[in-house]
């Protein structure tokens, strides 16, 4: 600290301007609900304990500890390991409760409760915090580190009158933080209306009615199937018939009954579709090459130690986020690997579903990507274009409710969700007229751009305001917050009398008995 501070203002080390600092239990929680709540670090946020989601210690081991940390109200509450910096302060009637380690408690003297806490968030303060800090795994504060941290000591007036400023404008601040997250919410909600709209047709003008107004003709997506069938068909045939060929035999007679026709589902107990539309299963979707869909490498095909740094990139999970692809590849693999798993490859318009972890996650894979491979953790499926668009079916994934239904129902697993062959084939999907779906994804992609932009300016303006919360306490524990009184006692005179009765506290304390070691006999073998 070696900005010139206000006239009346000190520097001290929290350790003198505390009368104890201590932190919570180094023994984990234990006992039942009925003990007493055992809070942690999480349990600090925002200035305020958030009785939430906390642990409990019996009633016998806060005995205990409530005689070494002996919480009480107007105490602060620092948190030093983990998450460091987050402070609050006990209220008054607060029901007793015990601390982890994570948390520390100081009894400030020199400064008000509020003034202290506001300090320790402040700008200078955290970044001494951050340098004390030690560990590898899980950073924290010794107590004895922590009672080196300088803070600025101001009259306890002018504390005052900081603590009623800075009140005053995190108020407002606070006030427009809950308005934009409001916000936030609201688009979230008007997201999903918009998702369940589009997949229920009612997001843009049907086909039919699009048809029945201009006076023309349509083509209804079950025709859209009929073509698909006929195309699966005759790419059987002539796989077949190469077959045959190739050990020069005739195909014999009645081959072509061998043809397995998709089956359509029942729609008696599906929801009625708009005019034009139809129900189907993924099978009547997808080409009939072998690996329209297929599951990322698994067990010995991709091992742990193939993965590099650089070369071919392979997509996993962390590849989706809300319907879009993320560019970018934390494993790669060699060349030659990446020809061993050529089958596993990933092209643009290939959908990736993500099959553990975040089940159902969806998104189409751009162009400009090159040579690149999934991941055991994602299925790929490459759709018949005639059939169903990409984008429509990520749609689909993400908000027509029968849809998320089954996918819920069929992915439940006893430890996790997962997603595989058998139950994405068993799904049943919506199908409108191809022309229908282009104006669809046209419109969903026209408004969810909208909303970005929204959700980037209120995320811009949070960030803002938490700059000025900052802002705030910096200029507050410079002394530039409000003026000073020349009238107020200096701050150095209040810490002169803490010293001397401490001095004096000291001196009158009775001496401790002085302990004689024991005379250190040894035995003759």
């Amino acid at each position: 600290m070696t900005e010139r501070l206000p006239g009346k203002w000190t520097i001290a080390p929290l350790a003198e301007l505390c009368q104890k600092i201590v932190d919570g239990s180094h023994n984990p929680p234990q006992g039942e609900p009925s003990g007493v709540p055992m809070l942690s670090a999480r349990n600090v946020n925002n200035c305020r304990i958030v009785f939430d989601d906390f642990r409990y210690i019996s009633k016998e081991a806060f005995v205990t500890e409530h005689a070494r940390t002996k919480i009480s109200a107007g105490d602060v509450l620092l948190t030093i390991v983990g998450t460091i910096g987050r402070a609050a302060i006990v209220p008054e009637a607060t029901e007793p409760f015990a601390l982890q380690r994570s948390v520390a408690v100081l009894k400030p003297i020199a400064l008000t409760p509020q003034f202290c806490m506001y300090q320790l968030q402040s700008p200078d303060v955290q970044r001494q915090l951050t340098n004390q800090s030690r560990g590898t795994a899980q950073k924290g504060v010794y107590l004895r580190l922590l009672g080196q941290i300088e803070l600025r000591v101001a009259p306890i007036p002018e504390q005052r009158r900081i603590v009623a400023e800075i009140e005053k404008q995190f108020t407002r601040l606070d006030a427009a933080v809950v308005a934009l997250k409001r916000i936030q919410v609201n688009l979230k909600r008007y997201r999903t209306a918009i998702l369940k709209a589009a997949c229920e047709g009612r997001l843009v003008p049907t086909e039919a009615e699009l048809a029945r107004r201009e006076g023309r003709f349509y083509e209804p997506a079950s025709e859209l199937l009929e073509k698909t069938s006929i195309e699966h068909r005759s790419r059987w045939e002539a796989a077949q018939l190469s077959k045959f060929a190739a050990i020069n035999k005739e195909p014999p007679k009645g081959w072509k009954v061998k043809y397995k026709e998709y089956v359509l589902p029942k729609v008696a107990s599906l929801p009625i579709l708009p005019v034009g539309w139809c129900w189907s299963k993924l099978s009547n979707l997808i080409p009939a090459d072998r690996g329209s869909v297929k599951t990322g490498p698994f067990g010995s095909l991709l091992k742990k130690h193939e993965h590099q740094s650089d070369g071919v990139p392979v997509f996993g999970i962390e590849n989706i986020d809300r319907m879009r692809f993320l560019r970018g590849s934390k494993i790669h693999i060699s060349g030659k690997k990446a020809k061993e798993l050529a089958d596993y490859d990933a092209r643009p318009g290939d959908v990736l579903i993500s099959r553990s972890g975040t089940v159902g996650e969806v998104c189409v894979v751009p162009a400009g990507i090159g040579d690149a491979r999934i991941s055991t953790n994602l299925m790929r499926i490459r759709l018949a274009r005639q059939a169903m668009i990409p984008e429509f079916f990520g749609l689909l994934f993400n908000g027509h409710p029968h849809v998320l239904n089954q996918v819920s129902e069929l992915c439940s697993g006893s430890t996790r969700n997962f997603l595989n062959n058998y139950i994405l084939m068993a799904l049943v999907f919506p199908l409108p007229p191809l022309s229908e779906q282009k104006r669809i994804v046209s419109e969903v992609e026209r408004r969810t751009s909208v909303i970005e932009e929204t959700e980037a300016e209120i995320q811009a303006s949070l960030n803002r305001a938490a700059r000025l919360r900052q802002a705030v306490l910096k200029r507050a524990f410079e002394g530039k917050l409000v003026l000073q009184d020349s009238n107020d006692e200096p701050a150095s005179a209040l810490l002169e009398r803490i010293r001397a009765a401490h001095t004096t506290m000291y001196k009158s304390a009775p001496a401790a008995p002085v302990r004689r070691r024991k005379k250190e006999t040894t035995h003759a073998a």
